[in-house]
């Protein structure tokens, strides 16, 4: 049987293999599923929230299953029939229980998909060196994957170091790091060895391990061609981007707390993610075997090397084509569905701050520049204060404004957008975005456009807010006398804006219009 894919060559399909994809939503996830189509699998992408897959370009080519990987009846459902199940999965800055987390998904899901018969596993863990005692991010992916080998079903780990992408953590980190300082004061860990690998390279391993045969159950290393230290990625990656030579002073005296707390300040990655990343880098991540070629054949090219991952991962970023990025997936402890207001709506205090306004204006002219509200753009309110708030959320360990938004013209579901989430987008009528900043209470701020009978163009605007105990009650009335310049001054804004002369013209670009 054949099949053409939009954008790809005719491929032939095996439609007796049915693959399972977890973490989809997040960074390696949300690329593998296009790979796996690609190369003729039939594919079930199973999410916590499937909404937020709906505006993917390969929605309407897979099956989409709603579960949580630590439910163990809503995994059997997810898993039945499958063959091959990619576990994606890890607890990377959900805080310090993440341990715990990882071992009892990893446990949960080992049985389930024994007992569904999958035929094998396939896991993307981490490089880690022998012998020595591993941070607990390194530590928690080693464990998972001894516990997916014991499960009883064939299991491939693929052990890889830093990966090289447009989007991943590891290479925003880079890149930010080099962009914004010519001259640094560093830590000790910059002289430690590092073998990167490019994440389309991660990518062709993971596609290549389901046709592995039965009698193999094993980790194997990946990496590229490349053993550097952090110091010389940063100098070639400085070079591959057109950069003065940095400047770096090695400080013996910044620990990985302190060196995450750095990373945390300069780059879009937050303190809950750059310290497991930072712990990591303390260990030397050099691949040790590369036996994976017995199974999968390197490209005939050869695996890429770090300078043209680097131009290809900052090509993606200059074409605005980063299909996906650490951000991407979701933030624990973030609030989900039902929304404030539903019939379904749990109870209890829920404060909100509704404005209204007519506008001499087009409903697709309003809906430009709601459409292209955050990031560059800004939120056209009290810039003072939306900084100082996203500098206070950054020191608490959140994301604060420095995620700024996938790409500066579109949206759509699941999209980070500095310190929100896209939870809702319908065009030229609503744009509803939860807050993942440090709160005592769960936010949601929504963007309306109505018509009103004299047909004239409306703009609603609504922040809501339902405080968690005692610390949230108080959180909101300290921050009521301000609600009229943050959110008054934004109506007024985004309404002048709409006005103006030089209002982009809105065309349809999301999947779903």
């Amino acid at each position: 049987m054949k099949r053409t894919l939009k954008g790809h060559r005719t491929i032939h399909m095996d439609t007796n293999k049915l693959v399972l994809v977890t973490g989809v939503t997040g960074y390696i996830g949300g690329r593998l599923v296009p790979e796996l189509l690609k190369a003729g699998y039939r594919v079930r992408a199973m999410a916590r929230n499937p909404r937020r897959l709906r505006d993917r370009d390969w929605y309407d080519e897979v099956e989409v299953v709603e579960a949580d990987a630590g439910d163990r009846d809503q995994l059997d459902k997810a898993l039945e029939g499958v063959d091959v199940a990619y576990y994606l999965i890890h607890a990377l800055g959900t805080g310090k229980r993440f341990e715990s987390r990882d071992r009892h998904t990893a446990l949960t899901f080992g049985a389930a998909a024994r007992d569904a018969g999958v035929q094998r596993i396939v896991y993307l863990g981490g490089l880690y060196p022998q012998g020595e005692e591993l941070s607990p991010h390194l530590d928690s992916r080693r464990e998972v994957g001894e516990i997916l080998l014991a499960s009883g079903v064939p299991t491939t780990v693929l052990r890889a170091a830093v990966i090289l992408g447009s989007g991943s953590a590891s290479f925003e980190m880079l890149r930010y790091l080099t962009d914004r300082l010519p001259v640094m004061v560093t830590p000790r860990w910059l002289h430690t060895r590092i073998q990167p690998i490019a994440v389309r390279d991660v990518l062709l391993y993971l596609v290549g391990s389901a046709k592995m045969p039965a009698t193999v159950s094993r980790g194997f290393d990946i990496g590229g061609p490349d053993v550097l230290t952090y110091r010389d990625m940063m100098q070639r990656y400085a070079a591959v981007a057109h950069l003065t030579t940095r400047r770096i002073v090695t400080l013996p005296l910044l620990t990985p707390s302190l060196s995450s707390h750095w990373v945390g300040l300069v780059t879009p990655v937050p303190n809950s993610i750059a310290r497991p990343l930072v712990d990591s880098l303390i260990h030397e991540v050099v691949c040790k075997e590369h036996d994976i070629e017995q199974y999968v054949a390197d490209p005939a090219t050869g695996l890429i090397g770090f300078d043209q991952a680097v131009e290809l991962a900052l090509k993606r970023v200059q074409d605005l084509d980063v299909t996906t990025s650490w951000a991407s997936a979701s933030t624990p402890g973030a609030p989900s569905d039902p929304l404030p207001g539903d019939p379904d709506w749990s109870g209890g205090s829920l404060y909100v701050d509704e404005r209204e306004s007519a506008i001499a204006t087009t409903p697709e002219q309003l809906w430009s520049v709601i459409e292209g509200i955050g990031g560059g753009n800004g939120w056209y309110s009290w810039r003072l204060g939306w900084w100082a708030r996203g500098v206070l959320d950054r020191v608490f360990g959140g994301p604060g404004l420095r995620r700024g938004r996938r790409n500066p013209n579109d949206l759509s579901v699941g999209d980070p957008l500095d310190w929100w989430r896209v939870e809702e987008i319908e065009d030229v009528k609503l744009l509803r975005l939860r807050a993942e900043m440090r709160l005592p209470g769960l936010a949601w701020l929504e963007l309306i456009v109505d018509t009103d009978d004299d047909n004239r163009t409306i703009f609603r605007q609504r922040a809501l807010f339902h405080p968690h105990g005692l610390p949230g009650h108080l959180y909101w009335w300290a921050i009521k006398p301000f609600h009229g310049i943050v959110f008054g001054g934004m109506q007024r804004n985004i309404a002048a804006a709409a006005q103006g002369k030089d209002v982009p013209r809105w065309r349809p670009s999301r999947k779903s219009s």
